[in-house]
């Protein structure tokens, strides 16, 4: 029944997707928008936001391009406080992420470095609502999500370097961030292979809290997991619906829809697109929203972290957001149209973040620039940190392989076996 969950579809169909139907002759309901639609709710503790422009690609289409995120109205207006803490951890992630390209360029770095370029408002939009004892899973994309979680920048920078002062002592690289300090349970390299972890993760904090009773005045610990919309395919991510709703897990499903799969289009791989759907299939709420509004995106994961804390169970938010670059490092991006990828370097959601500070008289334009050259340093000083750091030691190289010290690698004398001399004999060397 429907009164039985909140099901919020922000936004219109997008026109790209509605062309698309109407070509395959599918969907129907597609060929034309859909008004927003919401059922209520006594669970809902904030309003909702205000219905922003869809992001699609309807400039491919010869559309009137969108207007700026910062142009449209929300519901509250943010402080001077919160708007610079978002701007500065957006510019962080920016920049960290080009000098990322330019380190990989120059042999700094090695395997597949995905960077996260234009999708900052995600990232920033919930993890800064976050407190320190909740945690965030993520994808091969997670340098960012790493860095909006409390990850200093060298020791993310480190561990791309490969450095024994990363922080995975350089043994988890690019894809696969880890900090369980600041509860960042890790970046994993396959599609949805961490979503299992983040319920695992919300199932946890409920059994604390209802079985073993520790109990916090504040609510429960709550698990946001990232992932993008090629991942919405995957057994996991429906098996994993399934038992949070089943359970009401404290947790939030966020898909970053970047509208590409590698260079799958989203719309030519899913027999529905829209994901926010997918939330109410299972009885949980679905909502779809601006990712290149980080306003936006605060709104809805303010409400989705409010319900998860006080046990009210998950919520499915579907992030419709754009890469700046490809896939990877190593992709050359041939396959998405310049026009479309130019439209939505027009729609740089911190570019709308910055006027919007700046309509609202939060800061001046010295400020912002302030927190800009701050920034550069600390990239610059985390480069310099990497690249100056250790690699890891041989006798590193077996650690979180085997349990039991008396297994094949570690000696009865508790030595490492790589560092016996015959160890590698008749094998390449280590």
């Amino acid at each position: 029944m429907m009164s039985a969950f909140s099901a919020a579809k922000i936004l219109s169909p997008p026109p790209f997707v509605a062309q698309f139907a109407a070509e395959r002759s599918l969907c129907p309901f597609l060929s034309s928008p859909s008004a927003l639609a919401l059922t209520r709710s006594p669970l809902r503790s904030t309003r909702l936001p205000r219905t922003p422009l869809a992001v699609s690609s309807d400039v491919v289409l010869g559309q009137k391009p969108l207007a700026s995120s910062s142009s449209t109205s929300h519901n509250e207006d943010v402080g001077r406080e919160a708007a610079l803490v978002l701007y500065e951890d957006m510019v962080l992630g920016r920049v960290f992420e080009d000098m990322c390209a330019q380190m990989y360029y120059r042999g700094k770095m090695f395997g597949f470095v995905h960077l996260y370029n234009g999708q900052e408002a995600v990232s920033t939009g919930f993890i800064k609502l976050l407190e320190a004892r909740d945690s965030v899973v993520s994808t091969y994309r997670d340098h960012v999500h790493a860095l909006s979680k409390g990850v200093a920048a060298r020791a993310v920078m480190a561990e791309l370097f490969g450095k024994a002062t990363g922080c995975c002592r350089g043994q988890g690289g690019s894809m696969h961030m880890f900090s369980s300090t600041h509860n960042l349970l890790g970046g994993f390299a396959f599609i949805g292979e961490g979503i299992p972890v983040a319920t695992g993760a919300a199932f946890s904090s409920k059994y604390r809290h209802e079985v073993l009773k520790e109990s916090n005045p504040n609510g429960l610990d709550v698990t946001v997991a990232f992932f993008g919309d090629g991942t919405c395919n995957n057994g996991q991510f429906f098996e994993c619906l399934n038992m949070a709703q089943l359970w009401k897990l404290p947790i939030v499903f966020v898909v970053e829809n970047n509208l590409w799969a590698i260079g799958m289009s989203h719309i030519r791989a899913t027999s529905d697109p829209e994901i926010w759907k997918k939330g109410p299939a299972f009885g949980m709420p679905g909502y779809h929203v601006d990712g290149m509004d980080v306003l936006k995106v605060r709104e809805v994961a303010m409400e989705a972290i409010a319900r998860a804390r006080r046990g009210d169970g998950p919520t499915l938010v579907e992030c419709e957001t754009y890469r700046f670059r490809g896939h990877s490092l190593a992709d050359p991006d041939e396959l998405r149209k310049p026009d479309e990828k130019a439209h939505y370097g027009a729609r740089d959601p911190i570019a709308a973040l910055k006027k919007y500070i700046l309509e609202k008289n939060l800061a001046t334009e010295t400020e912002l620039k302030a927190i800009e050259e701050k920034i550069e340093t600390i990239v610059e000083e985390a480069v310099e940190f990497a690249d100056s750091s250790p690699h890891p030691p041989r006798s590193q190289l077996l650690e979180n392989v085997f349990a039991d010290p008396r297994g094949f690698g570690i000696g009865p004398d508790g030595k490492y076996r790589c560092e016996d001399p015959k160890f590698t004999e008749g094998t390449a060397q280590v």
